[in-house]
């Protein structure tokens, strides 16, 4: 069980709508112990009391999460990024930038360095934490030199037969005028070529958003995993519910319709790992989320590593080609399968 004062940070500032009964329940708490610490009455038993119900309801919660809540969860603005997580857990990290063709783009930030004893190569979707940050790296979406960027660094993991780590959070690739004249599909596309030939391990980890040809721009890899409630699709639930609904609000339909939680994808064998969050999601305790995510991924690299380029390569692409749950339907009148 996490402390308190872990369990209860999620309320210090942004609540979603189904926390609000435990933000109701976190200030009733807050108000005894003000109470406590100014008049001196004794409330040490009602607190304790409360704070029991507090991780009881939390607990309950977050264990029947629909599908939408999944999505408000991974886009909590509090929910550690990229950046924070290279900040906890890889040591002496060396960012390289641009694309050497057109300029850098701060969406995507790739670099060297350690996770544990593994020296390794960093490609990771940045989202930014503040307005200014956020403006600077699009929110998160990237122009196709984010993606070329990733690639040269890749490229150069393999050249100095180093592992390479992808972290993904992303809403989706940039599609505006300027990334599409500069060939945003195509980078994409080179990149999954490219990345299913890397003669190196690959280990993939959605942290938050997993949007679309966005995600799988650096997706390609020998494990893919992700967080308990991040969530990863083929389009936003908005999006979905704009093209089948013709309206936005239709979007915790879409987001269920879509399948984009870890449970459903480890189900459907699209995601192989499902890497656990502390309790009330990574946004309340973002260091033992980033200690979850460390462990993972050396557990996974050590994996990898052990079994040789070779085999490694045969694996990556029967995984990919194995990818998915295909539902054959036998056709009655005319005996055939679709």
């Amino acid at each position: 069980m996490p402390s308190m004062n872990g369990a209860r940070n999620g309320e210090n500032g942004y609540v979603l709508g189904f926390e609000k009964p435990l933000a109701k329940l976190n200030r009733t708490i807050t108000e005894l112990e003000a109470e406590q610490a100014g008049t001196g009455r004794d409330h040490h038993g009602e607190i304790r009391k409360l704070r029991a119900q507090y991780v009881t309801l939390l607990k309950k919660t977050y264990s029947s999460l629909s599908a939408w809540e999944t999505v408000q969860v991974a886009r909590h603005p509090q929910r550690p990024l990229a950046g924070d997580y290279i900040e906890r857990i890889v040591k002496d990290f060396v960012e390289l930038h641009g694309d050497r063709r057109f300029s850098d783009d701060r969406a995507i930030r790739c670099g060297f360095g350690r996770i544990a004893a593994e020296r390794v190569a960093i490609v990771a979707q940045h989202k930014g934490r503040d307005t200014k940050e956020k403006i600077e790296c699009n929110f998160g979406c990237a122009h196709p030199e984010g993606y070329r960027k990733a690639l040269r660094v890749m490229k150069l993991a393999e050249k100095f037969s180093l592992p390479i780590v992808s972290l993904i959070d992303t809403p989706g690739a940039y599609p505006g005028v300027g990334s599409e004249e500069r060939g945003v599909a195509e980078a994409i596309a080179v990149n999954l070529r490219e990345m299913s030939r890397l003669k190196t391990a690959i280990v993939c980890v959605v942290i938050g958003e997993g949007g679309s040809g966005g995600a799988l721009g650096i997706g390609v890899g020998d494990r893919m995993a992700m967080l308990q409630f991040a969530y990863y699709s083929v389009i936003s639930p908005e999006g979905c519910a704009a093209i089948l609904w013709k309206t936005g609000e239709k979007a915790a339909e879409a987001a269920e319709a879509l399948k984009l939680t870890a449970k459903h994808l480890t189900a459907l064998d699209v995601v192989d790992d499902v890497v656990p969050e502390p309790l009330g999601g990574a946004h309340r305790n973002p260091a033992e989320a980033a200690a979850n995510v460390e462990r993972y991924i050396v557990r996974t690299l050590r994996e990898l590593i052990s079994l040789g380029t070779d085999t490694l390569h045969q694996r990556r692409h029967q995984r990919w080609r194995r990818m998915g749950r295909v539902l054959r339907l036998q056709a009655v009148q005319t005996g055939t399968t679709s």
